[in-house]
């Protein structure tokens, strides 16, 4: 369900019942009358909604995380703020950027539209910005040639399903972050879709390696073996880009996780 739009369609309808009332009803009406029921329930909300439709599509928007792909991170059930205007100011429904301003940084944590399906919102982390060359063998990523620096930071227990993962840290660009490998789960990436431009990328038996487009990025889950990425399913379109996720404000099952991340 497009919520976005939905909220715009509200917008318009409210707006027009609070100029009819404004501009024409309310002269009418008889001096202490009270209003009648379209003005109660329709255009006086108008204003609310401005204010909600303004805050969401220019400034933040709340988003809950769906999956584990950005574990540990980001866990199943944390609510997120994102910000709208970082990578420029987009017109809201149709995502056209009509201002620009900062670009991606290789390290953010990224919301986007999903490239197979846009009504879907996707989250990663932006691994691989236009033009880069990124390698992922036998679970370690290069950069251009570059191998990051990994450290190894014990296990990572999974409460839900009491698995523990190799924990380890990374510096992508600025940004130091944690990330997780299975070492029971293969280097290969499994059935990769067959995506727009896939003739940028090559794969063997033990990862990836990708030229990323001009005006795409590449993106890649903390949850390296348990996450749906660019690795399957190709770049991502910098029309696609709907923000950067910046802060945890909530989690119904841990209440303590509010903060900032990156």
């Amino acid at each position: 369900m497009n919520f976005a739009l939905i909220l715009f369609l509200l917008l318009v309808a409210t707006g027009v019942l609070w100029l009819l009332d404004k501009l024409y009803a309310r002269k009418l009406r008889a001096p202490g009358a009270s209003e009648p029921w379209w003005v109660e329930y329709g255009a006086s909300f108008f204003p609310v909604i401005l204010a909600v439709f303004f805050l969401r599509s220019f400034l933040v928007e709340p988003f809950k995380i769906p999956s584990g792909s950005m574990i540990p991170t980001l866990l199943v059930g944390d609510f997120i703020l994102v910000n709208k205007y970082t990578y420029g100011i987009r017109l809201p429904v149709i995502n056209k950027k009509v201002v620009e301003m900062n670009a991606p940084a290789r390290g953010d944590v990224m919301v986007f539209r999903y490239p197979e399906n846009p009504s879907l919102d996707y989250i990663k982390r932006v691994v691989g910005l236009p033009g880069d060359t990124v390698a992922y063998f036998d679970k370690r990523l290069t950069i251009n040639g570059e191998p990051l620096e990994v450290a190894s930071e014990g296990e990572y227990v999974h409460l839900d399903r009491l698995y523990a993962s190799a924990q380890f840290s990374e510096k992508l660009g600025n940004v130091a972050h944690a990330y997780l490998n299975d070492a029971d789960k293969p280097a290969y990436v499994p059935q990769p879709k067959q995506f727009p431009q896939r003739e940028n990328c090559t794969y063997t038996n033990n990862g990836v390696r990708c030229t990323v487009p001009e005006g795409h990025y590449f993106v890649m889950g903390d949850n390296r073996d348990d996450s749906s990425d660019s690795r399957f399913w190709g770049f991502v379109p910098e029309q696609n880009i709907v923000g950067k996720a910046f802060m945890i404000w909530f989690n119904f099952n841990e209440p303590s996780r509010i903060g900032f991340f990156h």
